[in-house]
């Protein structure tokens, strides 16, 4: 499908007036009652960063006429992965000030996500209000993104972002669920040799998924965020990191509740707005930049994922677990690169249910012992039931633990 993938928030596109060049802009947090503050280092860029530079200081997009993907035909994009930084005492509550100087048509964003024991909460803007946690944060994670919408003449160098964690009073967080699964159109992703959003080069036959919103972005190289994306059917299903953001809106997490879905809050949970405006036309049938929706699409999946693991030979609607919206044991799928066989028991002849990507964070239900297999950790008979039916060799699995980390099924 023909997209743009546009997936920062318009944080400064009016804060300085039409033409005004080299703006101070500081976004000021939040109240807060006393917490810890610090200061964001925007002198370091390694490899998980996407097409930002640091000098002096100053954070700005290393090439302001970088594209993404053909798609994208003005304006650039990047942003900074900050490493996870320890809080002194667990806090719910993160704001972030902002110092940049901008021209009209950059933005800016500071989005955090908070760790409560192994789990991420999603990614939420720190920069605009404060971003909040169900449960306590032991550590958080900042990304600052960069955005303009010409390759020439806009810029948007920040100077500073000081972050401060405190604790707000909240109603008691609700019991932990099994993760949400819903029914939605999925499209192919395509675009070999483009680059997804957090900077992985689309490869032929790849594996990964895309959602409409950047609260689910994992960083290259993990799968905090990963997804099970199923034939409706059942009959086969694949375990994938979430890699890009798209298909159509960007601001759509749509397997949210109102309270906390970002736009779209009077779409049903569970429809992404592309549905809503394709079939019911709400919207005027557009999507958020304006553009006309031209399928219901609420996933994107990377062609190997559509092909091989799926088994998809059109678009059309699956079956989508979000397993970070889920609790209980965890484990990371980690191979050589290639995706793992899911099957159908703990047997090596077991009949193949579809596939596990390497990087995928699944939940595990339970365990059974079956055959012996030599994997990336070592030799074991243990098999994880990761899905209905699904099972994988947890000598493939990191779950921390040379023992099962679920009950016996």
């Amino acid at each position: 499908m023909v997209r743009t993938t546009r997936y920062t928030r318009r944080l400064m596109a009016t804060v300085a007036a039409a033409g005004a060049v080299g703006a101070l802009v500081t976004a000021t947090p939040a109240q807060a009652s006393t917490g810890t503050s610090w200061w964001a280092d925007l002198s370091t860029v390694d490899n998980d960063d996407v097409n930002v530079h640091a000098a002096s200081g100053v954070l700005a997009l290393a090439d302001p006429a970088w594209h993404r993907t053909a798609a994208q035909t003005a304006g650039s994009e990047g942003y900074l992965l900050l490493p996870e930084h320890a809080l002194a005492t667990p806090s719910n509550r993160v704001t972030a000030a902002v110092s940049a100087d901008t021209t009209a048509g950059a933005e800016v964003e500071v989005d955090v996500r908070g760790k409560s024991g192994d789990d991420w909460s999603e990614w939420q803007p720190a920069d605009t209000g404060a971003a909040t946690f169900a449960h306590p944060a032991t550590s958080v994670q900042v990304r600052i993104a960069l955005r303009t919408d010409a390759d020439r003449g806009v810029s948007a160098d920040v100077t500073g972002v000081e972050l401060t964690a405190d604790n707000v009073a909240s109603a008691q967080a609700a019991a932990f669920t099994a993760a949400r699964t819903y029914k939605v159109y999925a499209t192919r992703e395509g675009l070999v040799g483009g680059t997804t959003a957090n900077g992985h080069v689309i490869t032929s036959n790849d594996h990964f998924v895309s959602f409409p919103s950047g609260k689910s972005l994992s960083p290259k190289g993990t799968g905090n965020y990963s997804a099970r994306v199923c034939r409706t059917d059942g009959s086969r299903c694949e375990y994938d990191p979430v890699w890009e953001v798209g298909p159509w809106n960007e601001k759509d997490d749509y397997w949210n509740p109102a309270a906390s879905r970002q736009m779209w809050k009077d779409v049903a949970q569970g429809k992404p707005e592309a549905q809503a405006a394709y079939l019911n036309g709400y919207n005027g049938g557009k999507d958020d930049t304006g553009r006309k929706v031209q399928n219901p699409s609420g996933i994107d999946l990377a062609d190997g994922t559509f092909s091989a693991g799926v088994g998809l030979s059109d678009n059309g609607y699956v079956n989508v677990t979000y397993l970070w919206t889920g609790s209980g044991p965890t484990g990371v799928v980690t191979t050589a690169g290639d995706p793992m066989n899911v099957r159908a028991s703990g047997h090596t002849s077991a009949a193949i249910k579809g596939l596990a990507a390497n990087y995928a964070k699944v939940l595990i239900e339970c365990y059974v012992q079956g055959d012996s297999v030599t994997g990336t950790f070592g030799t074991s008979k243990i098999w994880d039931r990761i899905g209905p039916g699904n099972f994988v060799s947890d000598a493939y699995v990191k779950t921390g633990s040379d023992s099962p980390v679920a009950p016996v099924c």
